[in-house]
């Protein structure tokens, strides 16, 4: 069967470093730019980039209006990843622009990250590692993450895999959703309860929320003092969501055990003494970055470029 001659661009860098995924994409398509620069795109850069080209595959690169208007030969975007927060799919629909996009596909590869999280500083894995660097040796007594109270604040593909496997381990899970997902709550006996509830109960909380703006500063400093002081906070989701200032100040004086996020408003973070924090863990994104999970992103935007809808259908599917 020969190739399609649609001219693409992939604007992602790791997928254009990806081997596997090159050559899967070559194989049902002839006219492909990668990029091979290592570029971060965005602005007149992407722009250009994108011109002359039907279709592109999409990883953390912003997509709005000024965009379209300057490259209206693009008509169908593919996202490579699950946050659709990038792309505006209003401007995208009223100018015909279509989406291909398939969510979960990384829901494993962020639940395992979760979990680690978890049993980690739940058992005082950064601090411990930090003193015995340091010449220290003294055991921490921790908590086991087994028979916890989590709570899951959104309960889409990442927070549905993640109750499963938390309840495997015999943890009372608390759900937060503004969706309803009562038959599944009740297929696993999962407890949905309101944001403050949730906050006020869980030994664990974790996040698994789209940025937008009802989501937005959604952890502000009142609703973070409502956690316990003995609580752990987990964010794997996106940065912005959560006063990271207010975060801080109860981590440096107790009223929050601990807390691990692996994203920020500001990426790389900038606030050093957040960083350091003995009761803090920081990881660079790394959520989706298992390499089973690179490959189902990568073969889900591949797909995407043939299979795709209007943007808000698409995207709540």
């Amino acid at each position: 069967m020969p190739r399609d001659s649609t001219p693409i661009a992939v604007c992602s860098r790791s997928f254009s470093r990806n081997p596997v995924l090159r050559a899967e994409l070559l194989e049902r398509y002839d006219n492909v730019t990668f990029n091979d620069t290592g570029a971060s795109l965005s602005g007149d850069a992407l722009a250009d980039y994108l011109r002359g080209h039907a279709r592109a595959v999409i990883a953390l690169e912003t997509v709005d209006a000024a965009l379209l208007d300057r490259v209206p030969e693009l008509r169908v975007i593919a996202k490579y990843g699950v946050g659709l927060d990038m792309l505006d799919l209003d401007a995208m629909a009223a100018r015909g622009v279509s989406l291909g996009w398939t969510g979960g596909v990384n829901k494993r590869s962020v639940t395992e990250l979760v979990i680690s999280f978890a049993v980690a500083l739940l058992r005082h894995v950064p601090a411990a590692n930090g003193e015995v660097r340091a010449g220290t040796w003294r055991q921490h007594v921790g908590r086991l993450l087994s028979d916890r109270t989590v709570g899951i604040v959104g309960c889409g593909h990442v927070g549905k895999d993640l109750a499963v496997i938390l309840r495997a381990l015999g943890c009372t899970v608390l759900a937060h959703d503004i969706r309803d997902f009562s038959d599944f709550y009740a297929r696993h006996d999962i407890e949905p309860v309101t944001l403050e509830d949730l906050l006020a109960r869980a030994d664990v909380v974790t996040l698994h929320l789209p940025l937008d703006a009802s989501t937005r500063g959604i952890l502000s400093a009142d609703r973070l003092a409502l956690l316990r002081a003995d609580a752990v906070l987990i964010n794997t989701a996106r940065g912005n969501l959560v006063d990271e200032a207010a975060l801080k100040a109860m981590l440096m004086d107790g009223r929050l055990a601990a807390a691990a996020f692996d994203v920020f408003a500001t990426e790389p973070p900038e606030d050093a003494e957040l960083l350091n924090l003995p009761n803090f863990l920081a990881t660079p994104h790394i959520g989706g970055s298992a390499e089973e999970a690179i490959l189902a992103m990568g073969r889900a935007a591949i797909e995407g470029l043939g299979r795709f809808g209007d943007p808000h259908q698409v995207a709540a599917s």
